[in-house]
């Protein structure tokens, strides 16, 4: 059968497309390991000249796949990269494998159960399995949450460097929410710091006042977190006597998650 091509399209035009391709895929690889890089370290990175990276960049960038930070001179993945993430993660990896560990908990413990990405510097809410007691907390899908002042978001940060995280909180004070909401970057860098010691965070009444979160971090086959999974419930049903045995059966969740997709922990 004879094989047709579209006028004005040669064998060759089509292998230079397809090396084109290649170059950008592994453009935004490297900018997925890094978060955040210069295009002289990409481009050492990716083995590829100043000049083709940044023309790479520059359609990645137009079409919203990756995004320049101007005032540091710095790419990163752009939120296109993250929508089309999101549609793996909600469709067939991220949420499967978490979905049968929340129900679990849920069946244990009978509290709300969610799941939580982050975007930029907020947390996502992507999946949520509810609690039955007649007051129990409730998350809309899609809903956005501050990083300081949950648990999801505190737990999101437990992959990162104190460099990082002050980077993406910024230099505060922030927006208290209630008298407990941790203000400052070195409160958050200090709680944070106790959340990576004991395996789990605790938003104490910081977001919401009578409401506590515990949440664990969710790992890739890298190590690398991707998600947050978070109990929340009454801060009368969640008293500091039973802070740690929630918090390590919550965490216990999260690491059968991530054994899940691939982290050999």
């Amino acid at each position: 059968m004879e094989n047709k091509r579209r006028p004005g399209r040669t064998r060759s035009t089509e292998v230079g497309e397809v090396r084109t391709l290649e170059r950008g895929l592994h453009l935004l690889e490297a900018l997925s390991e890094a978060e955040t890089l210069s295009l002289s370290e990409l481009a050492r990175r990716t083995e590829l000249s100043p000049s083709t990276a940044y023309r790479l960049l520059e359609t990645l960038r137009k079409r919203g796949f990756a995004d320049w930070d101007e005032d540091r001179g710095l790419w990163k993945v752009g939120l296109r990269a993250y929508q089309v993430g999101s549609a793996f993660l909600t469709r067939g990896g991220l949420v499967d494998a978490a979905m049968p560990e929340m129900e679990k908990l849920v069946d244990e413990l009978n509290e709300t159960v969610n799941l939580a990405v982050l975007d930029g510097n907020e947390a996502v809410y992507i999946a949520q399995v509810e609690g039955r007691q007649l007051i129990r907390m409730f998350t809309r899908i899609g809903a956005r949450a501050p990083l300081y002042c949950t648990g999801v978001g505190k737990a999101l940060l437990m992959g990162h460097s104190e460099a990082e995280t002050r980077r993406m909180l910024g230099s505060g004070p922030f927006r208290p929410f209630t008298d407990r909401t941790l203000t400052t970057p070195e409160a958050f860098l200090e709680a944070l710091r106790e959340s990576q010691r004991r395996g789990f965070a605790l938003d104490n009444e910081e977001r919401e006042e009578g409401v506590r979160c515990i949440a664990a971090p969710v790992r890739d086959n890298r190590g690398k977190v991707v998600a947050s999974m978070s109990l929340s419930a009454p801060a009368s049903r969640v008293p500091d006597e039973r802070l740690e045995g929630l918090g390590q059966r919550v965490r216990r969740a999260a690491d059968a998650v991530s054994a899940r997709l691939g982290w050999a922990g």
